[in-house]
């Protein structure tokens, strides 16, 4: 899933390679996407890197290369996937043994948070999915995230886990949270205040911590729980 500026890079970067043979400079994506500054040309070419998106050649001047396109691009955007209902008894076993019933709730998945470049704020709900009980606590509204990337993998989190949410403002120093960053990208790193900024920590030594203003950061909730699928 990629966001909107995301998909504009990609497409401009594919369009200019099919016209060109090259792709375009950091200065012409700054241009193409009215961004201010080449840092944000970065943190999208690396969030779609780590996508699988492009590949960047090393000791190269301009070396991208497009590795695979969205179904928007590609001419597929019209495929439906065939599904195969699989069948269950329906009957219980003789010898079955009954267990205590678990407390659930469905909770909203709110689309995907980067663990790793920070993406665009999503808040639209792609699915629900069931959480037991005791991960949520009595006070708050809680929600969940798929997680994109690798940067907390040393904190547990692994590509792919869904992390639920408690929603808060407010965050101690070492909690995880969900943090919005100029009002636009969410991430989910560690949060540590010093004086008047905020310290965004990554699990994974590959990842650089990002030092803001705090008042370009915005907590919009802390980790209770996590669900991983084998």
């Amino acid at each position: 899933m990629l966001t909107k500026k995301q998909l504009d890079l990609l497409t401009f970067i594919h369009k200019r390679m099919q016209r060109d043979g090259v792709p375009p400079s950091f200065d012409e994506m700054k241009e193409a996407l009215n961004l201010r500054s080449k840092s944000g040309i970065h943190r999208l070419i690396t969030a779609l890197e780590e996508r699988g998106f492009i590949r960047r050649l090393a000791h190269r001047a301009r070396a991208i290369e497009i590795v695979k396109l969205p179904e928007s691009l590609s001419g597929n955007a019209g495929f439906t996937p065939k599904v195969i209902n699989g069948g269950r008894p329906e009957t219980t076993p003789r010898d079955a043994m009954p267990i205590e019933p678990v407390h659930a709730m469905e909770l909203p998945v709110m689309g995907q948070i980067a663990a790793g470049v920070p993406i665009e704020a999503i808040s639209h709900t792609s699915r629900h999915i069931a959480v037991p009980g005791s991960m949520l606590s009595s006070q708050g509204n809680h929600y969940a995230l798929e997680v994109k990337g690798d940067s907390m993998i040393n904190a547990g989190i692994n590509d792919g886990d869904v992390v639920i949410i408690r929603e808060t403002n407010t965050a101690q120093n070492g909690d995880i949270v969900v943090a919005l960053v100029e009002d636009q990208e969410a991430t989910l790193k560690t949060f540590r205040r010093k004086g008047n900024s905020i310290a965004l920590e990554a699990a994974n030594p590959v990842y650089e911590t990002r030092v803001l203003p705090d008042h370009m950061v915005k907590v919009q909730g802390r980790l209770v729980g996590l669900i991983r699928s084998y």
